[in-house]
């Protein structure tokens, strides 16, 4: 899943949020430097990570790109997803998309200090272009994939994948709309055992 996904199967817990968010940039045992939040945060991230890749729903959406996108196909499943959820977000939270993101914006802001300095570079650009919101459109989420296409120095060829997008726009939305009711039961539960 990508970024909006965790941010909301984090709860409503600030801590476990921010974990959630830069849980990426925390190798290894690092995570155990962080308040104890942070680091449920952090472990949720990974358990995430680990469920989605081993679901077979995500491994049907997969597959359908990995002729043309090869190892670089989760990524894009986890932005595509990204975008059915932000589409879709009045089904599943009740503050409004666009409201729920400047929140979390002032999250990062208000803990700025904490963050990775990786996440702190990163931050004014995710702020300025608003890519949490931009994920409910495919035009957003196009260019989301063109940018993750510049960090692979053009390897990735992910800027192609809306064309996918488009074209199994229903299969990709009923596979996002099936794992996703298992994702977050997955995720409560995980949450109550951290």
């Amino acid at each position: 899943m990508n970024f909006l996904a965790h941010i909301y199967l984090s709860g409503e817990d600030e801590g476990i949020t921010i974990g959630n968010f830069i849980a990426d940039g925390i190798k290894g045992k690092k995570y155990v430097e962080y308040p104890p939040q942070i680091q449920k945060g952090i472990l949720l991230h990974r358990a995430i990570d680990s469920y989605t890749d081993q679901h077979p729903t995500v491994k049907q959406s997969t597959k359908r790109l990995h002729k043309n996108y090869g190892h670089y196909s989760g990524v894009i499943v986890d932005i595509l997803y990204d975008h059915f959820l932000a589409k879709n977000w009045k089904k599943y939270h009740d503050t409004p998309l666009a409201e729920y993101v400047e929140d979390f914006y002032e999250l990062l802001r208000a803990n700025f200090e904490i963050l990775p300095s990786r996440i702190q570079r990163m931050m004014p650009h995710m702020i300025s272009d608003n890519w949490l919101l931009s994920y409910a459109s495919i035009q957003g989420i196009s260019k989301i994939l063109s940018q993750m296409n510049v960090r692979t120095k053009g390897k990735s060829k992910m800027n192609f994948a809306v064309l996918e997008l488009e074209e199994y726009y229903t299969e990709f939305e009923q596979e996002f709309t099936d794992f996703f009711e298992e994702l977050t039961a997955y995720s409560k539960n995980k949450l109550a055992e951290l």
